[in-house]
């Protein structure tokens, strides 16, 4: 049952994902839920934040010519974090219905990019190579300026070399499939904070389940 508050913004999601590819979504986030997620932030020491790497779990790599963010990984064991995943299952919960995705779990992180750090052109996930399937990107910055840069540039393609920029304002929602779409986060000139997260598929093997992270 999808609560009143997002049927709008879901709906928006999945209709975007299926003619484009990808959904674009200012303020959309339910602002009691962005400000329990901004204060959450507030109170978390830096200590909690680890380098980003690339790659995972063997090939997990820490490379500062690609990525030079921190990341804390939501595990619900704060309140605001709880309600994210809430809010991140109801929508998983939707795709599958209305588009038959087979969406299995989902994962994600608190991001901390300071002045001047970057993610530079990247694929969530390389086609056969990975199970996750649906980016989302949510932003937790207030009174963000034009000057403040730090923008995510999405590309419709390998080919594509001008892209176009989603300014990380409090509350937009960028959703895009993993496979498809190239994508980088330009420098800032202050502090940036958002949340990364997907949802994969199933990639249990010999009844074994793949672990989320």
């Amino acid at each position: 049952m999808i609560s009143p508050e997002n049927s709008e913004l879901f709906e928006s999601i999945t209709s975007d994902l299926s003619e484009k590819g990808y959904s674009v979504n200012q303020n959309a986030l339910p602002q009691h839920l962005s400000l329990q997620l901004l204060d959450q932030l507030h109170v978390m020491s830096r200590k909690e934040f680890d380098t980003a790497g690339i790659g995972r779990q063997q090939d997990h790599t820490v490379d500062n010519s690609v990525r030079t963010d921190e990341i804390c990984w939501i595990d619900g064991s704060s309140e605001a974090g709880e309600k994210w995943l809430a809010w991140s299952s109801e929508l998983r919960e939707y795709l599958n219905s209305q588009l038959f995705l087979g969406l299995f779990s989902f994962e994600s992180h608190f991001a901390h990019y300071g002045p001047g750090d970057f993610y530079k052109r990247h694929l969530d996930a390389f086609k056969g190579q990975s199970n996750r399937m649906v980016s989302i990107v949510v932003y937790l910055n207030t009174d963000w300026q034009s000057e403040d840069n730090g923008e995510l540039v999405l590309y419709d393609d390998e080919l594509d070399l001008e892209g176009f920029k989603v300014t990380p304002s409090l509350g937009t929602v960028v959703a895009f499939l993993s496979e498809e779409f190239p994508h980088e986060v330009l420098p800032a000139a202050r502090d940036r904070y958002s949340i990364a997260g997907w949802f994969r598929l199933n990639g249990s093997q010999a009844g074994r389940i793949d672990p989320p992270r």
